[in-house]
């Protein structure tokens, strides 16, 4: 792969930004008002607790770890969609660049635009709404990598999904956080779930980052070797991820679905 390459896929991802404000306010206003609804949210209920407990390093921060998967998913399918909405997706491939410096591109482009938005959330809940971090200690990063690579798989496996079924398709990319949510436990422990959604949640890697916030903040001691078991399947699904994009390309350049997708998105 080539680093310029890889870069040139951003850069362009830059330009669509630059020329065009309205792109831009996305990157920080929904996350920032997330932040205020459930920042006044957790202040709502630790006024009405009767037990005194701080709903803020677990719900709030909860919120802030979920939106920031969502905008690195969001960051690397919106790049791909962006050349599916202007037609540009053959005119890509038409040049040397390869697949991997494809990907890799958008791949960095998330890796700015969800870092917009975590900065804002950060700023908003730390000063507004009084999240500590010295809460997560050192796991905080932990938990970030963790999400952002499974952002990362599920980005690539939606870019795929819509590569294979056309344009269209991208409607079921959307809704993936949503559908997700309540399998990993954002909101409550797993044990809340019936057995065969533990056993999904077991299988996604954002469950051990929740199950780690929610005892970290309880004052407890977060097991190393689950946050590795999460680490782990969050690497094993960017490898799935990119092996089923890959055999999606494949197969599009084979069949000449890739020229009737361009087609595709004229109509």
């Amino acid at each position: 792969m080539k680093a310029s390459r890889i870069a040139g896929i951003a850069l362009r991802q830059f330009y669509l930004y630059k020329g065009n404000f309205a792109r831009v306010v996305p990157l920080f206003a929904f996350v920032a008002v997330d932040m205020v609804l459930w920042g006044f949210m957790t202040r709502y209920l630790n006024s009405v607790a009767s037990h005194g407990h701080d709903f803020v390093p677990a719900l709030l921060g909860a919120v802030l770890l979920w939106d920031f998967f969502a905008r690195v998913m969001q960051g690397l399918t919106m790049g791909f969609f962006e050349d599916v909405w202007s037609r540009n997706f053959l005119n890509v491939f038409a040049t040397p660049l390869t697949l991997p410096e494809y990907v890799g591109g958008l791949v960095l482009t998330s890796i700015v635009t969800s870092a917009i938005g975590l900065l804002v959330m950060l700023l908003l809940s730390s000063t507004v709404f009084g999240l500590s971090f010295a809460a997560y200690g050192v796991m905080f990063v932990p938990f970030i990598l963790i999400l952002f690579l499974f952002g990362i798989a599920l980005g690539i496996l939606g870019s795929a999904l819509v590569l294979r079924l056309g344009p269209a398709a991208e409607w079921f990319v959307w809704p993936i956080p949503s559908l997700l949510s309540p399998f990993v436990g954002v909101f409550y422990p797993l044990a809340t779930l019936p057995e065969w959604m533990q056993w999904v949640g077991r299988a996604l890697p954002p469950s051990y980052v929740f199950e780690g916030v929610r005892t970290l903040a309880a004052g407890g001691e977060f097991s190393g070797a689950m946050l590795g078991w999460g680490l782990g399947l969050a690497v094993l699904d960017i490898v799935l991820a990119g092996l089923v994009f890959q055999w999606v390309y494949r197969y599009a350049v084979r069949t000449g679905l890739l020229a009737r997708y361009s087609a595709e998105s004229v109509t």
